[in-house]
């Protein structure tokens, strides 16, 4: 950010110095002129408590208006093997407002798929008043949470485009909704289209002229992600899973099992601890009972939603 504000070259500078220079300023030669702000991209899942995301990064896209510091391009793996920033997002303007509202359009701007990021939580931190005030405290995010963390039901707009594009568009997905555009009047059509979260919309549309259906369609908007398909009619085929049933929250190593197999638990009990991403997340149990299925080892990898772990509720009579 400070390369934003003064015009000069810190990199460099070091480098220079570094090589036996003199730095090429002094310190009543340098200036400040206007507001820079910076926000990093992560690879994390808020609405899963700041998870790791790892993969590959099938959708990668910045806004031109943004200076993005990254070392990775669309196509590129986040692994857990390292740290999962993304990027960072470098904004400026002539006041801190104006710094604000274009890292908000910058982030609004920012796509990733099928990678989750912290995206849409920095567009909303930035919408919150107490953010443009600079009134904030250590327990602002945790008073704030879900309106931080949890995507906005989509707009109608965004589910009539999506409907028309997935059941009308020539090529083969994903490919990235332009939302904001204005298709052409034509027949009303309706579609039952399905997000990533599970979650079904009926959706009346405008019809449109195209050679064949896409398979799905990526939408992007504030900063949120989501993947539309169009549901099944006799439904997805999916089975639940039981509330036993400990699954992993992401791929990564187990470090520690701490229970074994028939062995009794209690609520909250630590089970294992998985670590991803140079952090360790501890796996508990749901409800009072025993482990009725063990899968799991320390020093073996697994993949996201694994399960390792299924827990027998022990009946009281």
């Amino acid at each position: 950010m400070t390369e934003e504000i003064t015009g000069v070259d810190l990199v460099e500078w070091q480098l220079r110095v570094a090589s036996g220079e003199a730095l090429p300023k002094r310190q009543d030669e340098l200036r400040i002129n206007g507001w820079a702000m910076e926000a990093r991209l992560y690879a994390e899942n808020p609405a899963t408590g700041f998870l790791p995301s790892i993969g590959s990064l099938d959708h990668l896209a910045f806004p031109d208006e943004l200076r993005i510091d990254t070392g990775i391009e669309q196509g590129g793996e986040v692994s857990p093997f390292y740290d999962p920033m993304i990027a960072k997002l470098i904004a400026r303007g002539d006041t801190r407002d104006e710094a604000i509202a274009a890292l908000r359009d910058g982030i609004d701007g920012t796509e990733v798929w099928p990678v989750k990021t912290n995206a849409g939580f920095l567009g909303r931190l930035l919408d919150l008043p107490e953010f443009g005030e600079g009134d904030v405290d250590t327990g602002l995010i945790a008073r704030e949470v879900d309106f931080l963390v949890l995507p906005p039901a989509p707009e109608s707009e965004e589910l009539a485009e999506v409907a028309a594009l997935l059941c009308a568009s020539s090529g083969e997905g994903p490919i990235s909704a332009a939302l904001g555009f204005r298709l052409n009047a034509g027949p009303r059509a309706e579609a039952r289209l399905l997000d990533d979260s599970g979650q079904t919309h009926i959706v009346s549309f405008d019809e449109i002229e195209a050679d064949a259906p896409t398979a799905d369609v990526l939408a992007f908007a504030d900063g949120f992600a989501r993947r539309y398909v169009l549901a099944e009619p006799r439904g997805s085929g999916v089975n639940a899973v039981g509330d036993g049933a400990i699954l992993s929250p992401m791929p990564g190593r187990i470090i520690a099992v701490d229970v074994t197999a028939g062995q009794a638990v209690t609520k909250g009990q630590k089970l294992l601890t998985l670590e991803a991403m140079k952090m360790e997340h501890s796996l508990t149990a749901p409800f009072d009972g025993v482990v009725a299925e063990l899968n799991a080892e320390a020093g073996a990898q697994v993949q996201v939603e694994a399960l390792l772990v299924r827990i027998e509720a022990v009946d009281d009579k």
